[in-house]
């Protein structure tokens, strides 16, 4: 609804188009509870949201003009009609080059994601009101900008900035288990990934990376909502129809001479979906992986899960000492995972009581329910 109203009010009333929906979303908040969920919770949200845009535009003299095109693209979306996906051409227009790269990205997860500032802020390991201000900012700088796919001169520089946010926000929902993230962002790739105008190799193997991941995910949570790690899964679990697609789409994306980031870790995950079991894995083919990616992109992120996978490869004490290069790295402080897989090396070497450190300064950390009981379970 925000892309859509963006697109027929203009980017200069993106702020507009933002509060009219949420004003139909607190409505829904209050009236639901009593009255009940509609038949058709969505088209009850359009019809609400276009009501009362068009009070707006009634008293703008500016935006007047608007009210037809409004009133007809929202019925027929009310109505379940088929129409354009305003999203594809709302995210391009968040990662207009004119905007700082960490902005771009931050403002499409909040307006085209419904990302709250603070997982965006979670998603970058930075301070909330240091991505709130990423977000006005950017919000200013797109106010002149035209809603519409790039020229072809323009498109690649912006696609690179889309297929961050999507991979940003499926590493979102995949860490919070919301498989609703997980789907939106699967959606959207498919979206970039298909349309003649933006497809490309690295939108493939990105897809490619979404599709293999979240395959897994029946067998990564319980009914009680317990996490299981990849050595635990019940791989009868993992969705074989997902794997056999996320493969197809990663052989789709390996064309071109360029190999990028999303190709390297679309690699790792094949090696995960296709093995036999957590034992029989080529940990040394992973290893090679990471090794490449990190001379790519140097992440304390990417870093921790190479020595996580030099631990399987090469031992505990080899994982251990891979660790060193980032345990003072400012932005893994507060990373759970950081002081989860120390813990987890500690015990694997016999030290329990360095163990019993690292399980509770990963609990000191923000992580969700699921990862806190995990963790809790780990220390009895």
């Amino acid at each position: 609804m925000v892309s859509t109203l963006t697109r027929i009010l203009g980017p200069r009333n993106l702020q507009l188009a933002e509060d009219v929906v949420q004003e139909a979303l607190v409505r829904a908040l209050e009236l639901w509870p009593h009255r009940g969920i509609p038949a058709n919770p969505a088209a009850w949200l359009i019809e609400v949201a276009r009501n009362r845009a068009l009070d707006v535009l009634r008293r703008e003299a500016s935006l007047a003009a608007k009210a037809d095109e409004l009133t007809r693209v929202f019925s027929a979306a009310a109505a379940g009609a088929e129409g354009m996906d305003d999203q594809l051409a709302m995210i391009f227009l968040c990662a207009h080059p004119a905007i700082p790269h960490e902005a771009r990205v931050a403002l499409t997860l909040k307006t085209v994601c419904g990302f709250s500032t603070s997982e965006i802020a979670r998603a970058f390991l930075i301070q909330e009101t240091a991505a709130a201000q990423r977000i006005v900012r950017a919000k200013r700088m797109v106010r002149d900008v035209n809603f519409a796919l790039p020229e072809d001169g323009e498109l690649a520089a912006r696609r690179e900035s889309v297929l961050e946010v999507l991979y940003l926000m499926f590493n979102e929902g995949y860490t919070r288990n919301a498989a609703d993230l997980c789907e939106e962002a699967i959606r959207l790739g498919v979206l970039v990934a298909d349309h003649p105008a933006t497809r490309a190799p690295e939108a493939d193997a990105l897809l490619a990376l979404f599709l293999l991941q979240s395959a897994r995910t029946p067998a990564r949570i319980d009914a009680q909502g317990d996490l299981f790690l990849l050595a635990d899964q019940d791989r009868d679990l993992w969705n074989s129809e997902r794997i056999a697609e996320g493969v197809r789409r990663f052989d789709r994306g390996a064309t071109g001479d360029r190999i990028s980031g999303y190709h390297l870790e679309a690699a790792i995950a094949p090696a995960h979906a296709t093995a036999a079991d957590f034992a029989s894995t080529d940990w040394r083919f992973i290893v090679d992986q990471y090794d490449q990616l990190y001379a790519l992109n140097p992440s304390p992120v990417i870093a921790l899960n190479r020595a996580a996978a030099i631990s399987r490869a090469e031992g505990a004490a080899a994982g251990l000492r891979a660790l060193t290069a980032i345990e003072h790295h400012p932005a893994m402080a507060g990373y759970y995972l950081l002081h989860a897989t120390r813990a987890r090396l500690h015990q694997e070497l016999g030290d329990h009581a360095s163990a019993a450190l690292s399980y509770a300064r990963a609990l000191q950390c923000g992580c969700s329910p699921a990862e806190r009981r995990f963790l809790e379970r780990q220390t009895m």
